[in-house]
């Protein structure tokens, strides 16, 4: 063997070693970023849950006064990590039969492509309205966080008849466990297409971090009650 020959395989095999040194490093990186994650989530929705109590029993009793034979919660398949379907549960903030009425009001969906939305949905009841524009309605998703369905932050979960409409491309935001808030909820919200909906969450799901979930918490939090965007 050359000269010339045993520096290309050195060269190689060194190019090879800070390659796979540097795969190592990420996936190790990913690894704790996740540990850390699930601590959070954990740690800070079991904090949130005790400490919203009095809120939570308020809110149930309000609902029952509008509504006696309805629900106090409401509880909808959604679809997280690896396109797994898990049951999402919130405050109800509609009439009972919504589900029902939802098909008379697709003609007067005000967001483009795969997601249902009205500024003015007369499903919503006069609590849900206060609900929905504080995101109180949202809270009992603490729970999901705690199950492991869902995460603090991370995409919106998507319905089922809402990844139907995906692109191969939409999907990729299905990619990771979904969130309570995320960059879209404090980017605008109900203001935000679809699309650019999907290009915010591959834009966490590239750059997500504990600084980065964090940020984004502490962001929600100033967003959270007198939301202007929020139907």
């Amino acid at each position: 063997m050359s000269l010339q020959e045993l520096r290309e395989d050195y060269d190689y095999a060194l190019t090879q070693k800070r390659y796979y040194g540097n795969v190592v490093r990420k996936e190790k990186h990913h690894d704790t970023y996740i540990f850390m994650k699930r601590l959070l989530d954990v740690s800070l929705s079991l904090c949130g849950i005790m400490f919203l109590l009095p809120l939570f029993i308020l809110v149930a009793a309000w609902i029952k006064l509008e509504d006696p034979k309805g629900k106090v919660f409401f509880k909808q398949n959604r679809v997280g990590k690896d396109e797994v379907q898990f049951p999402m549960y919130k405050f109800r903030s509609m009439v009972s039969n919504a589900e029902q009425l939802k098909e008379q009001l697709k003609a007067q969906n005000e967001v483009s492509g795969a997601m249902f939305k009205m500024k003015d949905d007369p499903r919503v009841t006069r609590a849900g309205k206060f609900l929905r524009k504080t995101s109180i309605d949202e809270l009992p998703q603490l729970w999901n966080v705690v199950k492991g369905d869902m995460s603090l932050v991370g995409p919106r979960p998507a319905l089922p008849s809402e990844v139907q409409e995906y692109t191969s491309y939409d999907k990729k935001r299905l990619a990771v466990t979904p969130g309570c808030t995320g960059l879209w909820q404090v980017s605008g919200r109900s203001n935000v297409s679809f699309q650019q909906m999907v290009e915010l969450d591959l834009n966490y799901i590239k750059n997500r971090s504990i600084k980065f979930d964090m940020k984004i918490i502490i962001k929600t939090g100033f967003v959270l009650f007198g939301s202007k965007d929020a139907y």
